[in-house]
């Protein structure tokens, strides 16, 4: 089983990704919605640090093939690690979704899938980037970065737990990963290459 450490602190943003939650749901009410995120948060900092540390690019390739498949029986190929974590996602994607349409009579699971199997692809991009030594152009790493960043995986499962304006029309602009949450993923993405640029 593989154990998971953040070797990296100097992120900019990631120290503050974790206060996140609390930050931005600061209504006492919110609790249930805070602890969602943090979970899904989590797993940002576990899927990324499996990326960068532990698998091998045939392994990620077939990680991110689970994951786009959203296959439970697919799942039993990867290394136990990989396996897990898929699992574990899966359950949390699934009890988000019941909780949602509980809440606020939407099913969200089509957008979250989505959105976690983006960032799954954007890791991808990025490990076989650093397996083949190649540097990306500044606007292909930029572009990849976005996703990368997690922020839209944020963004995406604050709208649907709180479930304002929860509409099938907006649930489509949110799929579409619109402009406020690239530039806001563009933006955090800058920031943090910044920071550990100083180091």
């Amino acid at each position: 089983m593989m154990i998971f450490i953040r070797l990296h602190f100097t992120f900019v943003y990631s120290d503050n990704m974790v206060t996140l939650p609390p930050a931005c749901l600061t209504n006492p009410t919110l609790s249930e919605e805070r602890v969602e995120l943090t979970k899904a948060i989590s797993f940002i900092y576990i899927i990324d640090d499996t990326f960068d540390l532990y698998g091998t690019l045939h392994k990620l390739t077939m990680f991110t093939d689970v994951m786009s498949r959203w296959d439970i029986a697919a799942s039993e190929q990867l290394p136990d690690g990989m396996k897990i974590c898929f699992k574990a996602l899966y359950n949390l994607n699934n009890e988000i979704s019941t909780k949602t349409y509980q809440k606020h009579g939407f099913n969200p699971t089509h957008s979250l899938r989505k959105a976690w199997e983006s960032l799954f692809k954007a890791f991808l991009v990025e490990a076989e980037w650093f397996a083949s030594g190649n540097i990306p152009r500044g606007e292909d790493y930029l572009n990849n970065g976005i996703i990368s960043s997690g922020v839209h995986i944020v963004l995406v499962h604050i709208f649907f737990l709180l479930g304002q304006r929860l509409t099938q029309e907006n649930v489509e602009i949110i799929d579409g990963f619109p402009r406020i949450i690239s530039s806001v993923a563009k933006f955090l993405r800058l920031w943090d290459d910044f920071g550990i640029a100083e180091v």
